[in-house]
């Protein structure tokens, strides 16, 4: 009898009593507290040298292209297309990224698409020849830190623009401070600052449609003054006017694969797009803007400078600085501004 109730108290002791589980529950609920976010950093880490990998190989790409041509990449291309006069010259319009692929893994995408012919039509409509190509996503042109969203049905999106300069003369893509512009064939030798003062490529967030999101990592103003305004930018007829930022590797413009140093990374401040709407051919249709390097990573972005090399670029840079960095040759360097 004593031995039957010893073994029953025996099996009670065992037991956790409800007080005992709460504190483990409450334990493991504060272990959970502390290793989410060291296991969510890790991943942003990761995702963050992803992106800047990407972008090396972007770099080696256009220095690629200069070996072989002497001269780097146009940011975009205008010029007549001969077959359809009328066609706005600014139609052809292919990007850095669309004239370097074939010096990336990315020789399917490049293989169907027709750079003699322009992107565009004279009604606004992707050439036929260049819709299966322009559609092909590049996981090398998407930053892993952002969503992958299709945002347009005859194109696939990306991250990374080519850096055209300052934001002169009101965000013009013609003839810029820049390495990549209109029609460009920078040289080497044209890069006075310095290749490793001078920046090549850098990031931008996808955006959105429509005019009820306005954040500024995302959403884009329009106004149809062009040369660009400040006033004007502060008063936008639109937002994310037409095609969200970024909804196009192949489109060398500023909302998809251009942009520039007016404004500091991760600004605060709207990007800010226009077109010219007058004028002939040969310049009809030009776009203008002022657009922000823009990521996800924690504190700033990731750059690729003239060198091929990459860094990290804080969020809180000196505008001063950063405009530096955004030219060619404007005869500063970094060591002007510490």
């Amino acid at each position: 009898m004593e031995s039957s109730i010893f073994q029953a108290r025996r099996f009670q002791r065992a037991a956790f009593t409800l007080v005992e589980l709460l504190i483990v529950i409450a334990i493991i609920a504060i272990l959970s507290a502390l290793l989410l976010p060291a296991i969510q950093s890790g991943r942003e880490s990761a995702r963050r040298v992803a992106c800047s990998n990407n972008m090396r190989q972007i770099g080696i790409a256009i220095t690629s292209f200069e070996t072989a041509k002497k001269r780097m990449p146009p940011g975009s291309v205008s010029k007549e297309y001969a077959s359809v006069p009328s066609t706005p010259w600014t139609f052809y319009r292919w990007s850095t990224l669309a004239t370097v692929s074939p010096y990336l893994e990315n020789t399917a995408a490049y293989n169907s698409l027709d750079l003699d012919k322009p992107l565009y039509t004279a009604t606004f409509t992707v050439t036929p020849e260049n819709v299966r190509g322009s559609q092909t996503k590049v996981p090398t042109f998407l930053c892993p830190s952002d969503q992958y969203r299709r945002l347009h049905a005859s194109f696939a999106p990306t991250n990374y623009n080519v850096c055209a300069g300052t934001g002169i003369d009101g965000g013009t893509p013609i003839k810029t401070d820049g390495i990549f512009y209109v029609n460009s064939e920078t040289r080497v030798s044209e890069i006075i600052d310095g290749l490793s003062n001078t920046c090549m490529v850098s990031e931008s967030l996808l955006g959105v449609s429509g005019q009820a999101d306005k954040d500024p990592k995302r959403a884009y103003k329009f106004t149809l003054v062009s040369p660009l305004r400040d006033l004007a930018c502060d008063r936008p007829i639109s937002y994310n006017y037409t095609d969200p930022r970024g909804f196009s590797w192949t489109n060398g413009e500023y909302r998809t694969t251009l942009y520039n140093h007016y404004y500091v990374p991760n600004s605060r401040l709207n990007d800010c797009m226009s077109v010219y709407l007058g004028g002939t051919p040969s310049i009809r249709y030009t776009p203008f803007g002022w657009k922000a390097a823009r990521s996800l990573h924690v504190g700033g972005i990731n750059a690729v400078f003239a060198d091929c090399s990459t860094h990290s670029i804080n969020e809180a840079i000196d505008p001063t600085v950063w405009k530096a960095l955004g030219s060619r040759a404007s005869r500063d360097s970094i060591g002007d501004f510490q």
